[in-house]
């Protein structure tokens, strides 16, 4: 592994931390539910924000993917190598790690019992419900991604415009599923936290992927000119 690499595996190590833990950390502290408007708002804007500020202090080294789903899409338009996919994934999987960590640390340190995460589920639409969902979801946030950094006159907004749009696709998936569109975000809670949430995890996995795979090769159809 290069230094370069290593610089890269680090950054994106942090930033999925950092999305994990802020993300989740303000679903699991605001009471975010389809009943509660404004944890459900505020979640959102996390995830967000999250986005934001990571891709203004990381993009320039990794590109900030912070996401699973992310580095497939770059993989199958040949923006990276399956060599620094996998490293990426590694950093990935494991930043979500430790934000999840961090994250049931500090609920044990409120005195609360740690029954939430801020995992994804089923909800009431069912499994194939939940992948198609999480299949549109994540189209539709990888496509604005392909579209935003391969034109070099949106590259001073890409991180806004990125992040805005992870806010919105949240205010929809929130109800429905939780929203993943991310397997290490929605990998790393499930298994701190058992149970249902680990059962029902796989559809948080494979069901960004294929958005992603559908997302990559609908921009290099649609929007590339080779």
């Amino acid at each position: 592994m290069t230094k370069e690499l290593g610089k890269k595996m680090a950054c994106e190590f942090i930033g999925t931390c950092v999305l994990v833990l802020f993300g989740c950390g303000t679903a699991v502290f605001s009471g975010c539910s389809a009943e509660n408007g404004t944890g459900w708002i505020l979640t959102a804007l996390a995830f967000g924000l999250s986005i934001i500020a990571m891709a203004y202090v990381i993009g320039n080294v990794s590109g900030c993917h912070i996401n699973p789903a992310v580095s497939l899409s770059m993989l199958i338009r040949g923006k990276m190598n399956i060599k620094e996919f996998l490293f990426y994934v590694i950093a990935q999987v494991l930043g979500a790690f430790a934000g999840a960590g961090l994250l049931y640390s500090f609920i044990a340190l409120s005195g609360k019992e740690v029954t939430a995460l801020g995992t994804n589920g089923f909800g009431n639409v069912g499994m194939w419900g939940a992948f198609l969902v999480e299949v549109i979801l994540t189209f539709v946030f990888i496509y604005l991604i392909n579209g935003v950094t391969s034109d070099e006159t949106k590259s001073n907004c890409a991180g806004l415009m990125i992040g805005l749009t992870l806010t919105f696709v949240h205010i929809l998936g929130i109800p429905l599923t939780g929203t993943s569109v991310n397997p290490a975000r929605s990998l790393a809670p499930a298994v701190l936290l058992g149970g249902e949430a680990l059962s029902q995890v796989w559809v948080f996995i494979i069901a960004p992927f294929v958005g992603s795979a559908i997302a990559a090769f609908a921009y290099k159809l649609l929007n590339e000119k080779k």
